[in-house]
């Protein structure tokens, strides 16, 4: 029983693990783990990771660098998560504001749409927060 509920969490986290903190060049990599901020649960975790695949990484990139399959149709161009100048910039509620209500909530671009069934999902936009905030933990 021990062993089944280890390779569980296993599962849920070690994906996380190697499509965030990979090597830059590799698909999925850039930046740490989620895991290197606050404490999160690993199935919250799982869940942010899931949400940045199907719903980020179009237009952000699997490394953050705002280079994914739609961008090349954007203008603005997707901010490129990796860019330490803006991350230092930028408080974590903003970054939390975007995620739940979209670029044109904090006088950004439209184009970066809102995420309304995130609203009351505290812990799941803290998980996204942390993804953004890796791929410039270098």
């Amino acid at each position: 029983m021990i062993r089944f509920a280890l390779s569980a969490a296993l599962a849920l986290v070690l994906p996380l693990t190697v499509a965030c903190g990979g090597k830059e060049d590799e698909p999925g990599g850039g930046g740490e783990p989620i895991a290197a901020g606050p404490q999160l649960d690993p199935q919250v975790v799982a869940q942010a990771n899931e949400i940045y695949v199907q719903r980020c990484t179009p237009c952000h990139g699997e490394t953050g660098r705002g280079d994914g399959a739609a961008s090349s149709t954007l203008n603005p161009k997707p901010r490129d998560f990796n860019d330490a100048a803006w991350q230092k910039s930028i408080t974590d509620e903003h970054i939390e504001k975007i995620i739940k209500m979209g670029g044109q909530a904090v006088g950004k671009s439209a184009a970066m749409p809102s995420n309304p069934d995130l609203m009351n999902r505290h812990q799941v936009v803290a998980a996204l927060k942390e993804k953004v905030r890796s791929f410039a933990r270098k």
